[in-house]
């Protein structure tokens, strides 16, 4: 019998990445993370593992030890993002830059095999990250870092995330591309697919949606319906007529052309966001539809099965969706870890 690799997922959120992990065979054996609705969430669809709803930084370490003692093969986690971002513009002394710290006092602790860091591109440009690299390497770990594009792993969506890989022995690579763009391309291999795009994610979900599930629609006014009705296919805000704008587009020209932007069934989405249900934040509406995508649609876009349950509002459940790893992303990087950890363990 194989056997089932254990691994805790700090900064867990709803679970995108223990999704990932579960779907590969692992065995998730402790979350934490300190947002109530997501604990729920994440206790809805994981609940033999073991959770911690409390700031990390007020988790000691023999909480820790008594959940899970030192029998930890992974520790995976995307530490909160929002001073690294390019939308948070790099806030320099946002508080939540120091959060890696909390993570690598439980890597010091327990010692995992290998852990895995998620964040956003700008982390690998950041001084905190020459940190990280540092005391990684005091604690006797290789590192390996690149920017994954999540289409590039079967999500049907542009993504770009980094992820950082550290393993006490060597060899631990990022998975290989199973995905590729299929722009001006005819033949794929068995080992590359083409992307998977927005048509195909949305496959068997109702055009209208039924209200089952979080395929439920926004009670639009009717100005919003009217500026929904005047964009055309793959169009955005510079498409609707000077009398349906407001002033604060009217006054600014230029801009972003994925505001009030439409989907493409041909392509992936771009990046699903925290209020991606709101289409004045992004390109958000539906392809054909005169309405915003949905929470169902924007969790299909995340990868998240239909029978993964969320807890909380709407604006929670955005919030929950958009942060999460997408989980076919999570899976492939699964994959490799558990190849390396069955070729050297």
């Amino acid at each position: 019998m194989a056997k089932k690799y254990k691994v805790i997922d700090l900064f867990a959120g709803a679970g995108g990445m223990t999704q990932g992990f579960h779907m590969a065979g692992f065995d998730s054996t402790l979350a934490i993370d300190f947002d109530k609705d997501s604990c729920l969430t994440y206790k809805k669809n994981f609940p033999n593992t073991e959770i911690i709803c409390k700031d990390i930084t007020k988790v000691d370490n023999e909480k820790i030890l008594s959940i899970v003692g030192k029998d930890v093969d992974i520790i995976i986690g995307g530490p909160p993002c929002q001073g690294f971002s390019a939308l948070g513009k790099q806030l320099k002394n946002d508080p939540r830059n120091r959060l890696w710290k909390e993570y690598l006092r439980i890597v010091r602790l327990l010692s995992p095999k290998v852990w895995i860091m998620e964040n956003v591109p700008e982390l690998l440009s950041s001084q905190e990250f020459e940190e990280v690299r540092k005391a990684t390497s005091e604690l006797g770990y290789h590192i390996e870092t690149k920017i994954l594009n999540a289409a590039n792993y079967g999500v049907p969506q542009r993504r770009q995330r980094a992820i950082v890989i550290a393993a006490k022995k060597t060899g631990l690579k990022h998975p290989s591309p199973t995905h590729t763009d299929s722009k001006g391309q005819t033949l794929f291999t068995d080992t590359q697919k083409p992307w998977v795009t927005v048509k195909e994610a949305f496959a068997g979900l109702p055009g209208k949606p039924d209200g089952k599930n979080w395929h439920t629609e926004r009670k639009p006014t009717e100005l919003s319906q009217k500026r929904y009705k005047a964009v055309p296919s793959g169009g955005n805000r510079f498409d609707l007529p000077d009398e349906l704008l407001p002033d604060c587009w009217r006054n600014k020209p230029t801009g972003s052309t994925d505001v009030f932007g439409r989907l493409w069934w041909d392509k992936p989405s771009l990046t699903v966001r925290t209020e991606f249900y709101k289409p004045e934040k992004g390109r958000y509406l539906h392809p054909t539809e005169d309405r915003p995508i949905t929470l169902r649609e924007g969790a299909r876009l995340q990868t998240f099965p239909d029978n993964f349950e969320f807890v909380g509002s709407q604006t929670s459940v955005g919030r929950q969706i958009g942060n999460a790893v997408p989980c076919n992303l999570a899976y492939n990087i699964a994959l490799t870890v558990k190849e390396f950890l069955e070729a050297n363990y």
